[in-house]
């Protein structure tokens, strides 16, 4: 049941099966249907979640009151509002399920016990802040600096299983760009590769 998280920390440090008791039973593993809004702007985020599986969102709205979509998630990656997460916050995002979901999580008290029980997952988390950090920046200096259809080649690379799991208009929201210019630049690649 915890075989993929636990290849996910180790990736990082090792750990002994006592060590491994000890972060699965401060795991708590909950599912959600699609379409689960698990944090609202204005909340405050009380989970670290590792996706086990499904599919999920982060985004936020912006002065119009559209949707604006931050970031997917999916199967062996986690899923948060660091800042209200660690600050406790009010959440500036909204986290939705977007598929049936399951996702193994840690609330502030759990995450708190674990890092003095394990010091080492310190480690874990700051390589995960820190690989977050790095898709944040890469995705911003894309923005500024790439067309759209540039943009839309670098989001199939990153996420390429994202095109078939969700509908055009979140992949149009994450690239700024209208779901009738995804749909263009689908058909012209689908052409390419015929």
């Amino acid at each position: 049941m915890f075989e993929n998280i636990i290849k996910n920390i180790t990736r990082f440090i090792s750990i002994t099966p006592e060590e491994e008791k000890i972060f699965t039973d401060l795991l708590v593993c909950q599912s959600f249907p699609k379409k689960t809004v698990l944090l609202r702007e204005g909340e405050i985020c009380q989970f670290e979640g590792y996706i086990h599986k499904g599919c999920i969102r982060m985004y936020c709205l912006d002065d119009a009151g559209t949707e604006v979509t931050l970031l997917f998630a999916i199967e062996d990656w986690w899923i948060s509002d660091i800042a209200s997460f660690q600050e406790q916050k009010p959440s500036k995002v909204y986290i939705e399920t977007l598929e049936d979901s399951e996702i193994y999580m840690l609330n502030p008290s759990t995450k708190e016990k674990l890092l003095q029980e394990i010091p080492k997952l310190e480690r874990v988390f700051r390589m995960l802040v820190q690989r977050n950090l790095a898709t944040l920046q890469s995705r911003l200096v894309n923005t500024i600096s790439k067309a759209a259809s540039d943009r839309y080649l670098e989001f199939i690379k990153v996420y390429p299983s994202i095109p078939q799991r969700v509908a055009q208009y979140y992949i149009a929201s994450y690239l700024g760009v209208s779901k009738e210019f995804v749909s263009t630049i689908r058909k012209r690649l689908a052409s390419k590769e015929k």
